[in-house]
This record gives C-alpha cells, sequence and structure tokens, in this order.
C-alpha cells in the first residue's frame, strides 16, 4: 500500500474530505505504511483483484495519506492525514461517507489501535444535503 496510498507530496484541495486517525501500527509495520494502509482500506483498497479495477481511476477516487507526525509523549503512536476526494462519496450521504471512512479499517491486521481523531468535511460536500425534511424551528 505504501507505494499507491502514502503520497507526502499531495497538496489536500478545498474539495478533500480530511481526517485525522491516531494510528498504532503493529510491531515491525512501518508508520508510512500503516498510514498507507488506512487511506487505502478506507477508500479504493482491497484484498483481492476486482474486475472494475480497469474500469476506473485509482488515481482520482483513492484516499492519500499525505502526513504522519509522533504523538508527543506516546510510544509508537501516530497520527496519520488521509485525504478522501469527494468523487469517492455519494452526494448527500453520511451514511455512505461514514461507512467508507471508518466502516471496514478498523479490524485491519496491520493496525494494533486506530482511532478517528478529527474530520473536516468540505463546504462543496456540506452543500449536498437537503436538511432537516420538517424545517428548523428556533
Amino acid at each position: 500500500y505504501k507505494l499507491t496510498y502514502y503520497t507526502p507530496e499531495y497538496e489536500t484541495k478545498d474539495t478533500d474530505i480530511l481526517a485525522a486517525f491516531r494510528v498504532t501500527p503493529q510491531p515491525g509495520v512501518p508508520p508510512e505504511e500503516a498510514g498507507a494502509a488506512v487511506a487505502a482500506e478506507s477508500s479504493t483498497g482491497t484484498w483481492t483483484t476486482v474486475w472494475t479495477d480497469g474500469l476506473t481511476s485509482l488515481d482520482r477516487y483513492k484516499g492519500r495519506c499525505y502526513h504522519i507526525e509522533p504523538v508527543a509523549g506516546e510510544e509508537n503512536q501516530y497520527i496519520a492525514y488521509v485525504a478522501y476526494p469527494l468523487d469517492l462519496f455519494e452526494e448527500g450521504s453520511v451514511t455512505n461517507m461514514f461507512t467508507s471512512i471508518v466502516g471496514n479499517v478498523f479490524g485491519f491486521k496491520a493496525l494494533r489501535a486506530l482511532r478517528l481523531e478529527d474530520l473536516r468535511i468540505p463546504i462543496s460536500y456540506v452543500k449536498t444535503f437537503q436538511g432537516p425534511p420538517h424545517g428548523i424551528q428556533v
């Protein structure tokens, strides 16, 4: 995963959904590989060959671990910053967004522990939500 999903040269866009994960890799797993695994497993990565691989652009849809920093005062814990392109998500669906970002990734074997610390959702995605069906009374 590291070669495809760890992209420290990536500059985030105003339209990216940005997530910060606290990552504790398994012994022997470098932090860059752990961060890349989170980006892959929460976006387009899979353990098997999928027949649709040739039909879509991985570069367009993949999550990217663009920065990793150690957690101060904690041994073998890191904050992995991951950017997700909006094209990865269905408009107006919190369920789709959270299923992708935090659905399957927490059982990944390369990680001893994982926690979503922060999530930033761009205005362009927020505007795709219809709001409450019966309005808001103030």
